[in-house]
């Protein structure tokens, strides 16, 4: 697993291409300093990340958003793809642009590929933040349904954005914040991917230390999944809760994410 980067210049941010296992992997950087490598959620893009690595950016840290397979210029194939092939993006990503060790963030979906690059590559790993987890624990089958909605193509813009807000946004949010920004096509080969995949093999994410941000109105990753990584791995793993937030928890509170993940870092002196 190799790859080379090549800077183009984009304002305050350096834009980079990153020859992956399966092709480039679109990558934008902001900042100096320790890297934190953030992977979104299902079917979305890295842009989720923007307010994020520009607050941890400020505070001095080198914020890394590599773009999924099939969205922006990561043309990478996800026909028959692994959640392995999927982590061995993020892990060339790091490998070539000389990061490690870094810490990962996996918001929703990415927290399973952030969990499965530290157990398959824990020398470029130096911590894991899991946003929004899930993986064992199922939602409710009104709030999967939901879910299912949000990817579905067939939906009017009125029942799409009733879905988000079902499945994302914790009640009294607003979830308009979120009408675009979909990969529908991404999140079906993604979500194979998942179906294919064995939870057991990352759950531990290495032996990482671990900063679970549960929000308390999640939905689709209940808390159970949240508690269980905590009690697992003991002393290993910090779990704090934020209130009036849910699945898409970025959006909804920018500032207790940020404060949250730069204070554990600290104390780790990352």
């Amino acid at each position: 697993m190799a790859g080379k980067a090549s800077p183009i210049s984009a304002g305050a941010w350096a834009t980079l291409v990153v020859e992956g296992p399966a092709g480039p992997v679109h990558v934008r950087s902001l900042g100096t300093g320790h890297a934190v490598v953030m992977l979104p959620s299902l079917g979305r893009g890295a842009s989720d990340f923007d307010d994020l690595a520009q607050r941890i950016a400020a505070k001095g840290y080198r914020a890394v958003t590599p773009e999924p397979r099939g969205i922006g210029g990561s043309t990478g194939s996800l026909e028959e793809v692994s959640m392995g092939d999927l982590a061995d993006d993020a892990a060339t990503v790091i490998e070539a642009l000389g990061l490690a060790p870094a810490t990962i963030v996996g918001h929703a979906f990415g927290n399973r590929l952030a969990r499965l690059v530290a157990t398959r590559h824990p020398e470029l790993v130096a911590g894991v933040v899991l946003l929004a987890c899930g993986g064992q624990v199922r939602p409710a089958p009104e709030h999967m349904a939901a879910l299912r909605r949000v990817f579905d193509t067939d939906t009017t813009p009125e029942e799409h954005l009733a879905a988000v807000g079902t499945a994302f946004f914790a009640p009294g949010n607003d979830p308009s914040v979120w009408t675009g920004g979909w990969f529908p096509a991404v999140a079906q080969l993604q979500g194979r991917a998942v179906e294919a995949d064995d939870p057991s093999v990352w759950w531990e994410a290495g032996s990482a230390d671990v900063l679970v941000v549960q929000p308390a109105d999640d939905v689709v990753a209940l808390p159970g999944n949240a508690n269980d990584i905590v009690d697992r791995l003991g002393v290993r793993a910090t779990l704090v809760v934020v209130a009036d937030a849910g699945h898409a928890l970025l959006p909804e509170q920018p500032a207790v994410v940020a404060d949250t993940l730069l204070a554990w870092m600290t104390e780790r002196d990352f």
